[in-house]
């Protein structure tokens, strides 16, 4: 995730010079416009912070194959979603009758190879909907970070975005689950971020994202239920900033970044976190579940480290979230269940705006590209929803091939994944 750049507040940069007034003005609009929308890069799972959103102007609603830009068919299959960076894509892929983990590295502008990688791997259980390339990479401007895992070991690698060779790699132990690997890690500043809560050793850790050295370490308890949730950024009025990690052992979390120690954390999970946490409207909202539909989409206002203590704002269980993610977009929330029902819901409150049922099934999270809803269905259809409080389906767009990927968008394109093809569509012609 790209931060802001934080100007230099001591007392000789009170009176800068006015062409340096110029230049901290232009840095800081250009740092902070990239920040909010997002638009230019998508460097982990739901783009900047997870919150899945876009402003691009250039996506159609209604398209044919006819319309792609390229697709670009990849080796083995997955789950994971592209990442982007400038002109480059990476997509990551999975043998599933051997393992072998596959990295690529496209050229966004027409989908052509510039490098790829093989990672040999030993075969282990999977649940049926899992796959061996499950876990999304996160990229900053140089590096890619990618996760992977058998029984016996649980990687952390770092790629060189530029050419793919290995700039270093860490070993954090086995790996139990009965479900299999889908951990994604996140950058945060300089910091490799980790959520590492399964039935063996549990762990949050950050590491160095230039040398791959350990910076804090906290133990969490394990043999509970593995957490798949993907950690994201909670900014609080003063500025401060929190990480904020779901699972079924510790509840809902917030963590101070710098150090790794808990700052609050809430009971509210009583089953698996896969879906990952989303910030909006100073609520946090995160949801568990089991067999494959949620339990509860929990609201939480959350607490600040000192005096304020976090608490549950509301709760949503009907039609509840499992493993998808919900998306919002002004002042609704849009929570998507797994087997196919959506409901809008007002944002403060929880209060219901409507439900319907737009597809069979969903494993990929929705996205908000301008005043649009973007999801994928199991069996490859892209649903485009109205974001409003009046329900309105706009297209179904079917792409031939089964999908459990969430889309992703960059630089006015969107990147559409199916089992064993990437799709980019959108953009100028």
């Amino acid at each position: 995730m790209r931060m802001m750049l934080h100007g230099d507040r001591s007392r000789q940069a009170l009176f800068p010079p006015c062409w340096m007034i110029a230049i901290i003005m232009v840095t800081v609009a250009v740092n902070i416009g990239t920040e909010i929308d997002g638009s230019e890069d998508w460097l982990r799972f739901r783009g900047v912070n997870g919150a899945g959103q876009s402003d691009a102007t250039t996506i159609p609603v209604e398209w044919t194959a006819k319309d792609y830009n390229w697709q670009v068919p990849l080796p083995g299959i997955g789950h994971s979603s592209p990442v982007i960076s400038e002109d480059r894509i990476v997509v990551t892929s999975g043998d599933p009758e051997g393992a072998t983990r596959y990295v690529i590295c496209l050229r966004a502008s027409d989908g052509s190879q510039i490098w790829s990688r093989e990672f040999p791997s030993a075969t282990h259980h999977l649940h049926t909907r899992n796959s061996y390339a499950s876990s999304t990479p996160a990229l900053d401007m140089r590096h890619i970070y990618f996760m992977w895992a058998t029984p016996r070991a649980y990687h952390l690698i770092a790629l060189d975005l530029e050419d793919g060779r290995t700039v270093w790699r860490i070993d954090l132990g086995g790996f139990k689950s009965q479900h299999g690997f889908a951990m994604s890690p996140i950058v945060y500043r300089d910091m490799v971020i980790v959520a590492n809560e399964q039935l063996g050793e549990s762990f949050l850790a950050a590491y160095d994202r230039k040398t791959g050295e350990e910076r804090w370490r906290r133990r969490r308890e394990g043999g509970v239920q593995t957490a798949y949730s993907v950690p994201c950024v909670l900014q609080l009025k003063d500025g401060t900033e929190q990480l904020i990690f779901n699972s079924t052992a510790h509840g809902m979390t917030g963590i101070n970044p710098k150090t790794g120690d808990p700052l609050w954390s809430i009971d509210v999970f009583n089953k698996r976190c896969v879906s990952s946490p989303i910030v909006a409207g100073g609520l946090v909202f995160g949801s568990s579940g089991q067999g494959g539909s949620g339990e509860s989409l929990v609201a939480v206002r959350p607490g600040d480290g000192g005096s304020r203590k976090p608490e549950v704002a509301y709760e949503i269980r009907k039609s509840a979230p499992y493993v998808v993610t919900p998306i919002t977009h002004q002042d609704w929330i849009f929570v998507w269940h797994d087997g196919g029902v959506v409901s809008c819901h007002d944002l403060a409150d929880g209060k219901l705006r409507w439900r319907q049922r737009v597809g069979r099934g969903f494993s990929g999270s929705p996205i908000c590209i301008g005043s649009n809803l973007y999801a994928i269905t199991e069996d490859g259809k892209v649903v485009v929803l109205a974001a409003d409080k009046k329900f309105k389906l706009r297209a179904k767009n079917d792409l031939g091939e089964p999908s459990r990927a969430t889309p992703a968008v960059a630089d006015g394109r969107l990147y559409l994944r199916t089992e064993s093809n990437l799709i980019s569509l959108g953009g100028a012609q």
